[in-house]
């Protein structure tokens, strides 16, 4: 069975454009990574979880914030390595600078027997629908399209 990931966006409305909220992967493999490396705020499940409380509870992991308000269920993503991702946008406000993150152990440097730590996110920052269409995990992209959909929708 393949993986299983939930998580939620958060946009915000700037000068009547959207913007969306993402996050950067922190550790070695992602520090010089920009471009198609950004990604949702998510966390995997397993069976029998409710993926909607993964989500926020997620959210709250990678950014310190308590996920609040009207949720929106998007329709679930199947990412490139086969992990399916279910999502949900609510519009929020933060200032980026102020999040914290969980953080991981890994060896670092490869086997030097050394355990070190890292955020799980070393960033985050608000993007608009275009910048995020770049920044965003390719295999994230239709997630950005059906955020884009609904709004447009809210807007009429």
């Amino acid at each position: 069975m393949p993986k299983q990931s939930a998580g939620l966006i958060m946009y915000r409305v700037v000068n009547g454009e959207p913007e969306l909220l993402l996050v950067h992967p922190g550790g070695p493999f992602w520090a010089k990574k920009d471009l198609g490396a950004w990604s949702i705020p998510k966390g995997e499940y397993l069976p029998g979880e409710d993926p909607f409380q993964v989500a926020r509870r997620e959210f709250y992991e990678e950014t310190g914030l308590t996920p609040e308000g009207e949720f929106q269920e998007l329709a679930e993503i199947r990412q490139a390595g086969g992990k399916r991702v279910k999502a949900w946008l609510f519009a929020g406000d933060c200032d980026p600078a102020t999040l914290t993150s969980n953080s991981f152990t890994m060896e670092w440097p490869p086997r030097s027997g050394r355990q070190t730590e890292f955020p799980e996110v070393d960033r985050a920052s608000w993007f608009t629908v275009a910048q995020a269409r770049e920044k965003i995990l390719p295999s994230q992209l239709s997630l950005i399209d059906q955020v884009t959909t609904l709004l447009r929708k809210s807007d009429q």
